[in-house]
């Protein structure tokens, strides 16, 4: 007997949900998670990967900035995952629709969902994989996730362009789409989106604590919490992962490179004046916390050596694996007053794993660039 593939049919959906107003309502809250985290991306990576025309141009202040925007990226892709799931819940039955390409309108609509979707669900998995510092993929993470937020950030333009009229005609509870949709799938709607609101709401409470120290009571999902951690603050690479140590107080010397250079030992350190700031922590995986640090202004350093007052500075560190080793500083962010090389954090003496016997904490900085176990300072032109 002969199979009967005419017979075949796409299947039916009827639930009334899988309808344009409610992609467009739970779109509406997607698009805006997508679009801060985007922008929020673009100024982490830009404060870490500086391009060479920005290099020097760096800004310190507000002194919280990079807490603020880190923080709002990993919360607003955090929060993207829930409303993602619902957005593609809603939708799906058009998978099947048929034909699959019907006009160029359609196969750019196609297009531009095959490529947002596959890019979204990416950059989330790889995003949340990294606040968990658990990176199983044989890829760098940082230019893979860089790149590919470009490509979302383009089909999700795409995307928008081609369903416009759509999305108008289904904006509103009183758009004309909207209300041409059978009057009985109103309330149901209503629970669906406050199921979702519900969902993203309690996800982003139970996560944000990370950051938002008030919260950190309640931070029951996220990876970190903000004071867990020797002398009260995490701590992501150890001395020995780094390849350190602990290193010999009669052995360390900071070498500072510029017109004058000049070396330092421990106890000339020490003796120099020592200065107290308030600053955080911040992370790229999303966690903060704000510490009290004493040390020594790197601007006097520099003034020691004789330093253009427009000159960045390298900072060297004194570990042997890993990355960010060395890192750059505008000449803004090494003239503050409040950058210092730290000796002392919350009162005692830097442990190890914190980068004793100093390390750099500077205003509106990513951790990973507050270099630690410093062994040199050098005055770039």
């Amino acid at each position: 007997m002969k199979p009967r593939f005419h017979s075949l049919r796409p299947p039916v959906f009827k639930g009334r949900l899988h309808d344009a107003r409610t992609a467009t309502s739970i779109g509406r809250w997607l698009g805006l998670a997508f679009v801060v985290c985007f922008v929020t991306g673009l100024i982490s990576h830009f404060l870490q990967h500086p391009p060479n025309w920005l290099a020097n141009e760096l800004p310190s202040r507000p002194v919280w900035g990079y807490r603020l925007t880190q923080g709002l990226h990993v919360a607003s892709g955090t929060a993207a995952i829930p409303l993602l799931l619902a957005k593609l819940w809603a939708v799906y039955p058009r998978l099947f629709t048929w034909p699959p390409v019907r006009s160029v309108r359609h196969a750019l609509e196609r297009l531009s969902i095959a490529l947002l979707v596959a890019g979204a669900v990416f950059e989330l998995v790889t995003g949340l994989l990294n606040t968990t510092q658990w990176y199983p993929w044989p890829f760098s993470f940082v230019p893979v996730h860089y790149a590919v937020a470009w490509l979302v950030a383009g089909s999700l333009l795409l995307h928008v362009a081609v369903k416009a009229p759509e999305i108008k005609a289904h904006w509103s509870r009183r758009s004309p789409g909207t209300l041409a949709l059978p009057a009985e799938g109103a309330l149901d709607r209503r629970s669906l989106l406050t199921a979702v609101a519900t969902a993203v709401g309690a996800v982003t409470v139970t996560t944000v604590g990370q950051s938002f120290t008030p919260l950190k009571d309640v931070d029951l999902l996220a990876p970190r919490q903000p004071d867990h951690g020797p002398q009260g603050l995490p701590v992501n690479r150890t001395a020995a992962a780094a390849g350190v140590g602990r290193i010999p107080d009669d052995a360390y010397r900071l070498t500072v490179e510029g017109p004058r250079p000049y070396t330092l030992t421990l106890a000339d350190l020490r003796g120099l004046p020592q200065h107290e700031v308030e600053l955080p922590i911040a992370c790229v995986e999303g966690w903060s916390k704000s510490a009290h640090w004493t040390g020594v202004r790197v601007t006097d350093l520099l003034e020691r050596a004789g330093a253009p007052s427009h000159a960045r500075v390298r900072v060297v560190s004194l570990q042997l694996r890993g990355g960010y080793r060395v890192s750059e500083m505008s000449h803004e962010q090494a003239r503050d007053p409040l950058t210092l090389l730290a000796l002392h954090l919350n009162g005692a003496e830097l442990t190890p794993d914190h980068g004793y016997p100093t390390r750099l904490i500077a205003p509106n900085r990513p951790g990973v660039l507050q270099t630690k176990w410093v062994g040199r300072l050098e005055v770039l032109s």
